[in-house]
């Protein structure tokens, strides 16, 4: 599988590691086949909203290549969501099967019109910004629907990742990776029912 991780400037670096952390501990989990990974950005280099600066592997490439396109969020995004320059080239994603966001990126998939009549969650603080971007506002730590994953605020974005390992690799495989994160909160589908 190949996956973008869409950065930004006053992105929430949160949001971004912790998904980031148990996606690519599938490459130590025998028998997912492997995942890669480029840290896709419109700049060379971004700078967090603390002032954590990265460097970007690819520059305002075409995200269609991808498999998978995961967008962090921030404060940044509620400015974001309206720059059509940003849109424009999320959307070059818009064939890739499967999106994901954490957090108010959330709003920005919203914006590119990948949530349209989907259910979705985000922060606890932006469920009204949301709001007019999907079918229906979940206040939940995670939700799927069809292709598309969406987590809640900061923190979420580690269960995120776990429920997206689970959903696409099954439980075996995303079990090892919150073993090998050393994570024993998130609730796998055969322990029973998710809180």
């Amino acid at each position: 599988m190949k996956m973008a991780f869409v950065l930004f400037d006053g992105m929430t670096t949160l949001d971004f590691s912790g998904f980031f952390d148990a996606m690519t501990q599938l490459n130590r989990v025998p028998g997912t086949g492997g995942v890669s990974w480029r840290f896709c950005a419109l700049t060379e280099r971004i700078v967090d909203d603390r002032g954590l600066a990265m460097q970007a592997s690819a520059v305002a490439e075409d995200l269609s290549d991808f498999d998978l396109v995961f967008v962090p969020g921030g404060m940044a995004t509620r400015q974001l969501r309206h720059d059509e320059t940003f849109l424009a080239w999320l959307r070059t994603a818009d064939g890739v099967p499967w999106k994901v966001s954490v957090c108010t990126g959330a709003l920005l998939i919203g914006a590119a019109g990948w949530l349209s009549g989907k259910r979705a969650t985000t922060n606890k603080s932006a469920y009204e910004l949301l709001a007019p971007y999907c079918g229906e506002v979940v206040r939940e730590r995670y939700v799927r629907d069809g292709h598309v994953f969406t987590g809640g605020g900061v923190s979420a974005s580690i269960d995120l990742g776990l429920f997206v390992a689970e959903s696409l690799y099954g439980t075996a495989a995303a079990r090892e990776v919150g073993r090998m994160m050393d994570y024993p909160y998130y609730r796998f589908k055969e322990d029973g029912p998710r809180s």
